[in-house]
């Protein structure tokens, strides 16, 4: 079979289409002919070395949704299916023809949902449900600030969280794309650019839960929350350092809750599939 491998770490000209062998299934695996992939911030360092990867020749392609080859593993042949796990079948990601991948990682794709919708919204669900609920615990009627609304994780646990019944207040760096925002159902959109995001906050009663996708603002993340806030550090797109006053943490017992390389169950990854095929979130 085809697939897409690097042999070195570099840009991505290293990328080359390789001829490889057919993926052999162990016993608790599914045989899959992939039919769509995702480019994932992980794939990109990866390729570069930034994430250096066991072995080498190394075939990217953390997500990959497809065709279940035959029946096996309560598994019909013909069967759409997603997997955010893609990195763990035989052989490696899914910029592949075919992969064999656990059983238990599968998702099955409902009606309605193309390929590539499902490989789209893979690893961004199961970061958005894990970092919502899994590990921010959050319940309905709580307040929640989102950073980086726009971004695939932001988008959707926007949605997700009005589909729990919260409160939601997301930031952005453009006044463009405000409107947008609150069509998703943020009930309040700051300008982190023009705006004091942790004093504009507090001034609306301050929220139970921060997702921070950020980093750099771990310091109005706190400043945000209400006494026994949580925060889920899930991103640093801002960058890796933050200085935060440890004082203003220590009195109003915030807890920052590492929240890197989350994933949810494939049972929520299959009640996100089922919300996109049902547009109850896009």
């Amino acid at each position: 079979m085809k697939a897409v491998q690097f042999t070195e770490y570099g840009a991505p000209e290293v990328l080359q289409v390789r001829e490889v062998p057919d993926p052999t299934p162990r016993p608790s695996d599914v045989l899959i002919q992939v039919k769509a992939t995702t480019v994932n911030r992980l794939d990109l360092f990866q390729r570069n070395g930034s994430r250096p990867v066991d072995k080498l020749p190394f075939t990217p392609g953390l997500e990959a949704a497809g065709v279940v080859v035959s029946d096996t593993q309560g598994f019909r042949a013909g069967e759409r299916v997603m997997t955010t796990h893609a990195v763990s079948a035989v052989g490696g990601g899914g910029y592949a023809s075919m992969i064999a991948a656990p059983a238990a990682d599968l998702v099955r794709i409902p009606e309605g949902v193309s390929f590539e919708m499902a490989a789209a919204a893979g690893l961004t669900s199961s970061t958005a449900w894990g970092s919502l609920f899994d590990l921010g615990h959050l319940k309905a009627g709580e307040r929640v600030l989102i950073w980086a609304g726009s971004s695939g994780v932001g988008t959707l646990a926007i949605q997700l969280a009005k589909q729990a019944d919260c409160w939601v207040v997301t930031t952005t760096s453009s006044n463009a794309k405000a409107s947008e925002l609150r069509r998703l159902g943020a009930d309040m959109v700051i300008n982190q650019r023009e705006e004091n995001v942790g004093q504009v906050i507090q001034n609306n009663h301050g929220v139970n839960l921060v997702i921070e996708l950020v980093s750099t603002t771990l310091q109005a993340s706190i400043e945000s929350c209400v006494q026994d806030g949580r925060i889920v550090l899930v991103g640093n797109l801002g960058g890796q350092q933050a200085t935060i006053d440890t004082q203003v943490c220590r009195l109003k017992r915030v807890q920052i809750i590492g929240g890197g390389l989350v994933h949810t169950s494939p049972a929520n990854e299959q009640r996100v599939m089922e919300m996109i095929a049902a547009q109850t979130v896009t």
